[in-house]
Order: C-alpha cells, then structure tokens, then sequence
C-alpha cells in the first residue's frame, strides 16, 4: 500500500486533479507501481492500475500476487471496468488491495474474480 501512495505523487492529473497510485507485486517479490495518465481527449486517459500492470508485463513478469491502489477517497479508490478486465485476463489470482491514502492501515480486500465474475478471458468457439 505504500507503494502505490508514493505512486500517486507522479499521477498526471491535470483534470480530475484526482491521483491514483497502483503497485503490483509479482510472485518473485518485485513491486512495479504505476500513476494515472489524463488527456484531454478522455478516452487515452490510462489508471494507475494498468500503467502498472502494463509496465510489469513489459518488463516480462507474468506471476503477481497482489495489486495496490491508493488514492485520497474514503474507502479507497476501485478499479474501473477495463482494469478489472485486464486484471482477469493477466494477474487472475492476484488479490487486489484498496485503501484511502490518508488511512493506509484501513485496506479492503477483494479477489479478481470477485470484481469481476464472469470475466471475459477466452475467446468462444462458435458453430455454423
């Protein structure tokens, strides 16, 4: 959770001013954390869950354990639709963490599948 509240201080958040901060942790110990990204054309804006997973998986990792993320919201912030998503399709077992910046001790757990059941991960065969 640390991780991802030092990560938050690099979000480029020019428009909402609200800054995320994400940090995944692989199997083999590595943190790779990761800010949000807005643009003025809203849809390139990019969560600080998925520049981290993102950076992660282009640095070859394959293996997480858990995703952090922070930001100055009372509960913690939650991961959009196309993060969870992602999330289901890369770090399916990873455990995601969610904690207001303020009170970093006070985190909420869930699952990917939890967040997101039904996840849609692998193409459907169809018939004629």
């Amino acid at each position: 959770m640390r991780a991802a509240a030092e990560a938050r201080h690099h979000a480029v958040a020019p428009y909402s001013r609200f800054k995320v901060g994400a940090a995944l942790l692989t199997q083999a110990g590595e943190i790779f954390s990761g800010a949000n990204v807005e643009s003025a054309s809203y849809g390139l804006t990019c969560c600080a869950e998925r520049v981290a997973l993102f950076r992660a998986l282009t640095s070859g990792q394959r293996r997480f354990v858990a995703l952090a993320v922070a930001a100055r919201l009372s509960g913690g912030p939650m991961p959009c639709g196309a993060c969870r998503q992602l999330l289901a399709e890369y770090a399916p077992n990873a455990a995601v963490w969610v904690a207001d910046s303020r009170a970093l001790r006070t985190v909420r757990e869930f699952s990917v599948r939890e967040l997101l059941p039904a996840a849609f991960v692998e193409i459907p065969k169809y018939s004629d």
